[in-house]
């Protein structure tokens, strides 16, 4: 994989690399319980990626892809913490940018930063974070870096579960939101690889559309 794989083959391309490390692990009819308490036929744990390092280039090349194609003008790429830091390291490495990360609120001790590396006011940023659920957690980090008096750009993930909560909430604070990879492109590699049987698709998309439903 390279940085001019063309963005309509990232999807199927990324899904089929978590697949293969069980970063995203599939159980229709024996859901996951999440820490919220909800059960979900899909578990998600992204940071199995940092140990696999082709899978993590990969992964890199993705975002390289993503930004030299929507973002071209990008000066410098943040990592939300925890999950998007490394990804951020990488991709930065590659492009040759400068490279931030943010956390989730800021410390409490020393210079009590939030956002962690050098800016300028109205420096042109894009986020990189591992994995959207509802989007809270992305979105607060990315208004971080915006009230700091920087530009964002967007906001680009690994993988999401494509709740219409997250496309919402995005919309609503007027910052773009690119993945690369998403649920759908995920269950049709499953299907097509024979992690998953056909006839449990049906119950797979029926949760995404209602999530928070105790049975899936």
């Amino acid at each position: 994989m390279n940085a001019s794989l063309p963005l309509d083959q990232l999807p199927k391309e990324i899904a089929q690399a978590l697949l293969s490390i069980n970063a995203v692990a599939l159980r229709p009819r024996e859901p996951f319980t999440w820490t919220s308490g909800m059960k979900s036929p899909i578990y998600c744990d992204n940071r199995l990626t940092m140990s696999y390092p082709d899978i993590r280039d990969r992964i890199a090349e993705g975002f390289a892809t993503v930004i030299q194609n929507r973002y071209p003008d990008c000066e410098a790429v943040a990592g939300i913490a925890t999950g998007g830091i490394p990804h951020a390291a990488w991709v930065a490495q590659k492009l040759g940018l400068p490279m931030l990360y943010v956390r989730d609120k800021a410390k409490g001790h020393g210079k009590t930063n939030q956002i962690e590396g050098h800016f300028s006011a109205g420096q042109k940023v894009v986020l990189i974070e591992d994995l959207i659920s509802t989007g809270g957690s992305s979105l607060k980090a990315a208004v971080a870096v915006r009230e700091a008096g920087c530009t964002v750009q967007g906001v680009v993930a690994i993988f999401t579960y494509q709740f219409p909560q997250a496309t919402d909430a995005f919309a609503a604070e007027r910052i773009p939101l690119d993945t690369l990879s998403n649920y759908g492109a995920l269950i049709e590699v499953a299907v097509q690889t024979g992690a998953i049987a056909q006839e449990d698709v049906a119950l797979l998309q029926s949760w995404r559309e209602n999530p928070s439903s105790n049975g899936v």
